[in-house]
């Protein structure tokens, strides 16, 4: 088990506005603080990612999307219920423009899952809220799936890498959109 002292680095890491790396479900993934504008650039810096595909927020708890959970009707709320926990990432209208333009590009949505990761739980419940989450790999080649691989495609560039195991998926999450309910990426 990860200890509170490697949690306690990877949290002091994203509210200095770094970005840290992480296991998730499947893959391991980078992180920062969804409001800070110049991590957030330096995770596309990292990716080699465009702004305009926007990001996955993380949580693990519904209180810290709350904002985007209350415009939500029934249906649109047992969607969610049956899915999270879990490997499931949701594309959720953000009506009140909760989250910065940077974390969604060029949509209106922006995708959210609460995980069941252990580990990643423990992360959002220290820092309080949702992190970002994607995938550790530049673009064009395959997610890391070892904390070596991580090391192997960013060196020093991280602010910190949070040890631990992946989750038993073998692939990154699903993503559905909350509204429409069809599958965006499987």
């Amino acid at each position: 088990m990860t200890s509170d002292w490697h949690i306690n680095n990877a949290v002091a890491a994203v509210r200095q506005e770094g970005v840290i790396a992480y296991p998730t479900e499947a893959v391991w993934g980078l992180g920062c603080d969804p409001w800070s504008l110049s991590a957030v650039q330096q995770i596309w810096r990292l990716k080699q990612r465009p702004w305009h595909k926007g990001l996955i927020l993380v949580a693990s708890r519904w209180q810290h999307i709350q904002p985007l959970i209350e415009p939500c009707d029934d249906e649109q709320i047992e969607r969610l219920t049956n899915t999270w926990p879990g490997p499931n990432t949701w594309l959720l209208p953000d009506v009140g423009n909760w989250v910065p333009v940077w974390i969604k590009g060029q949509h209106t949505s922006v995708a959210v899952r609460i995980s069941a990761h252990p580990l990643v739980s423990r992360l959002c419940d220290a820092l309080g809220g949702p992190i970002v989450s994607t995938s550790a790999n530049p673009a064009a080649v395959a997610p890391a799936r070892t904390r070596l691989k991580v090391r192997q495609y960013f060196g020093a560039q991280l602010d910190y890498v949070l040890p631990g195991h992946l989750g038993m998926s073998r692939q990154p999450t699903q993503v559905r959109d909350l509204l429409t309910n069809k599958i965006i990426r499987v």
